[in-house]
């Protein structure tokens, strides 16, 4: 082989390797002041359940995954953009994103959740919570959500600027009860005793890893990896580790999904592959 033969051949190489390992890199983003999903940690950097779950499907498909925490505002956007491969920020899964969107298949159920002062009586509907005051974060989907059920249920809601002073609303007796998201209200609870995780209201939503239409190959290897954190317990402990909770039967940490996407939503791709861990 003469030297301008080999050199190409070496340069064809390079490239070839090169195209290999920049399909083995991915550049993803979250919110990193979401906890318990992603939160800074003392070490640097950033932490949670959602941090660890993107370590680990890193290192199941033996590829590096960049992770860029940044404010939830500019992370669809930045997806679109080409800015991000795929997205790890907790995403509720709704019809109108996912005309634009694709998604994996649910990996977490996103529900309404109520914490209480410790040792109070269970109550196990909404109705339970007729004549109380009910704290929220201003101008989340909880505020908007309780206000909407005011009258029915018969509740007064106050406002405040963060869900911290919300629930210290609960622990000083201003407000009989704190709504907020299912795995803040784990997390918060798993931080205070002086308080405890209440009646759960079910959305039927679930949060979903967001792809760019057309990379439905890459959601395909993402979705097997949560198929089988799924079946091999995995989930289990991330839940365990950073909600207290161990997920219920039937629930989207713990069920694989038929086909790949979630559904009854545009994007999803009927498919007889098996979930598993091969």
């Amino acid at each position: 082989m003469n030297r301008k033969v080999m050199l190409g051949t070496i340069a064809a190489t390079l490239c070839l390797s090169g195209a290999a390992m920049a399909q083995d890199k991915y550049t993803v983003a979250l919110d990193g002041t979401f906890a318990p999903h992603a939160m800074p940690s003392l070490s640097g950097g950033v932490e949670g359940f959602n941090v660890d779950l993107t370590n680990i499907i890193a290192e199941r498909l033996g590829a590096e995954i960049e992770i860029i925490a940044t404010q939830y505002s500019g992370i669809l956007p930045g997806l679109a953009a080409g800015t991000y491969d795929f997205v790890v920020a907790p995403t509720t899964l709704t019809e109108e994103r996912a005309a634009n969107i694709l998604f994996s298949e649910g990996y977490l159920n996103t529900d309404f959740q109520f914490v209480v002062k410790t040792g109070t009586e269970e109550i196990d509907s909404l109705e339970g919570f007729s004549g109380k005051v009910i704290s929220v974060n201003k101008g989340s989907a909880y505020d908007v959500w309780a206000r909407e059920k005011a009258d029915e249920i018969g509740w007064t809601v106050e406002s405040y600027g963060t869900n911290s002073d919300a629930v210290q609303a609960v622990v000083s007796g201003r407000a009989f009860a704190n709504v907020a998201g299912n795995t803040v209200s784990a997390w918060v609870a798993k931080q205070n005793p002086q308080i405890e995780l209440s009646y759960l209201f079910s959305t039927g939503l679930v949060w979903a890893m967001p792809f760019r239409k057309g990379d439905e190959e890459l959601r395909a290897k993402v979705e097997n990896v949560i198929e089988c954190l799924k079946i091999d317990g995995t989930m289990t402990e991330l839940s365990e580790k950073w909600f207290d909770v161990t997920p219920a039967e039937g629930s989207a940490a713990i069920t694989p999904r038929p086909g790949y996407g979630e559904p009854g939503f545009e994007g999803y791709v009927e498919d007889d592959h098996t979930p598993g861990c091969s």
